[in-house]
Formats: structure tokens, sequence, C-alpha cells
């Protein structure tokens, strides 16, 4: 089921890899301004989901709507118009280590905005303010630690002033002390800016705590979705598995 009001939308989606049916028909929406986090095991379609919405990935048949376009009809200069209203936190932050943190913030600017200097500088201090990293722009991200460098990656991600921002897999690898700072950045962004996010995720708890919506994507269909709260209280067979574990 699908919402007209959506800022992205899954309708009947198919996409293989040779026999591998990874999407099965997959249907989901992403409601404007709120936190929809992805859930699902290795394997099940997150990451091959977040390839349409940017783009790389073109539905065998279905629609992949984002912000208002479908994608699948978009040619190259459209397809770059629209990766410009996304960002994308990394998994591994992905910041170049031949930049300074500066450079890397201003990375996309410089490529694409065609701003004065110190207009990209003004706006490179304000993404880092807006991530409590304020102050480091000359430092390389190898003298960042990793709570500082995933918090350098996402000034990067919303320095183009994106209507999209992706968070893919934010806190794999983490400790759970720099896993609780991810956490709060998420939420601290959607508190400062008109942003909708999607956070693709295995991580439960996180998922529960920063979310407006949560999905569990399974052999490639959505098979279940609710609030956090109804996720938590679910007594669904295959909303208990995942908890345990045993998807």
């Amino acid at each position: 089921m699908v919402s007209d009001g959506a800022v992205i939308q899954f309708e009947d989606v198919h996409k293989s890899f040779d026999e591998n049916h990874v999407l099965r028909g997959l249907s989901f929406d992403v409601p404007k301004g709120k936190v929809t986090t992805i859930l699902g095991p290795s394997g099940s379609g997150k990451s091959v989901l977040l390839k349409h919405i940017i783009g790389v990935l073109k539905a065998d048949s279905g629609t992949v709507r984002v912000l208002g376009q479908d994608v699948a009809r978009l040619n190259r200069s459209g397809v770059q118009a629209l990766r410009k209203r996304i960002g994308v936190l990394f998994q591994s932050s992905a910041l170049f280590d031949s930049m300074s943190v500066l450079e890397n913030v201003a990375f996309g600017l410089r490529m694409h905005a065609k701003m004065p200097e110190g207009e990209v500088r003004a706006k490179v201090a304000e993404c880092l303010r807006r991530v409590n990293l304020s102050g480091v722009e000359d430092m390389a991200p190898s003298e960042l630690s990793g709570g500082m460098r995933k918090r350098a990656a996402l000034a990067r991600a919303i320095a183009m002033d994106p209507a999209i921002i992706l968070y893919d897999e934010p806190t794999t690898g983490l400790d759970p002390k720099t896993t609780n700072v991810v956490g709060d950045l998420i939420l601290d962004i959607q508190g400062q800016i008109d942003i909708t996010a999607i956070v693709v995720t295995h991580d439960m708890p996180l998922a529960l705590r920063i979310s407006d919506k949560i999905a569990l994507i399974y052999r490639g269909v959505i098979a279940s979705q609710g609030t956090p709260k109804e996720i938590e209280t679910s007594e669904e067979d295959i909303i208990r598995r995942f908890v345990r574990g045993e998807l």
C-alpha cells in the first residue's frame, strides 16, 4: 500500500540478477519529513532498494517514484539532478583520506553549486556546527575518531541541502558509545532541518529509538511495517524471529 503524499514510493517493484529474484513485488512508501527505517537480514534486498532510490538500478517491473519523479523514466541528466537532492551517509563514512575535513565537506559544493569560495567555507562551517564538529576544517580524516568521522561525513551529506538523506548501515562495526552518538546525530539533524530520512540497518534498538516508521524487508517484500511501538509489541512471527536473530 502506497500513499499519494509519499516522498518515495515503490509500487510492485521486481528486480532480479540472473536467477536471483531479489525484489519480489515490493510496495512501500516513505512519508515526508520523517525517519523511516528499513530493517532486514543480509541478502534481503535492503541495499538493492537504496540503489533504486538513487537511480543506480532500474526495476525490471513496477515503479519507483522519488520526489514525484519516475526514476526509470529519467535520462542521465535527470538522474544526476535527482542525486543532488539526496544526501548519503555511507557505512564506512567514505571520507577522502587525501583531503582535509573542509575539502571533504565542500566537495559537492565546489563541484555543483558554483558558489564563491567564501560562501563555500561559510556553508562548511555551518554544516560542521550542525553536527557539533566546529573547528576541525583543517584536520585530516585520519586525525578524527570514529564518531568524529561519522559527524564529518554527515556534514558532507547535508551540505547540498538535500530533500532526502539515506543512512546506509550507519552503526555497523561501531562500539555501543559511538552507536548512541550516531543515533543522536540522526535525531539532531531531523530537529534542525526539513529533511526526509531513510535508515537501512539490522540494528533493532537503533530503529526503535530513532524511527517514525519501521519496515521489515524479507525475501524481497515488505513483510511487516508500523510505528516503533507497533513493531516492538508485535506478536507477528516474522518480527519475533528477526528480533531473535533467526532470519
